[in-house]
């Protein structure tokens, strides 16, 4: 079963400056959503392109800010993704949450410390 990478986020210290430059450089459409500096990020006009998110620098990882961009992967079932991730030698950073009208996702970092989340979305992409 496919596991695609269904969006991006990108961590900002000053999201305005930020989007600023993905405007300009890039072309790419913000919407506001959820929480304050948090938006969607339309990056091309096509089902083919990959949409994204933008919010303040976080930490996903304690003591160590998140640096470019993290991806999401959506998947099937996050409880099954939960046990797999541990079973291939990830750990999960972020426990199982819940976003509404989104879906279920947990962070978590592979085998190479890079920090990801597996999202089981309300509407299968």
């Amino acid at each position: 079963m496919p596991n695609p990478v269904a969006n991006f986020g990108i961590n900002a210290n000053d999201i305005a400056r930020g989007r600023s430059f993905y405007e300009q450089a890039f072309g790419w459409r913000f919407q506001p959503w959820g929480p304050p500096n948090f938006y969607l990020i339309q990056t091309g006009g096509d089902s083919a392109a990959i949409d994204g998110l933008m919010h303040e620098r976080r930490e996903l990882v304690k003591g160590t800010p998140t640096i470019g961009f993290e991806c999401t992967i959506s998947v099937e079932d996050i409880d099954a993704t939960i046990r797999a991730i541990e079973s291939a030698g990830g750990k999960i950073i972020m426990p199982k949450f819940h976003i509404p009208t989104v879906g279920k996702g947990v962070y978590f970092t592979d085998t190479e410390g890079n920090a990801v989340c597996a999202m089981q979305y309300e509407t299968p992409r």
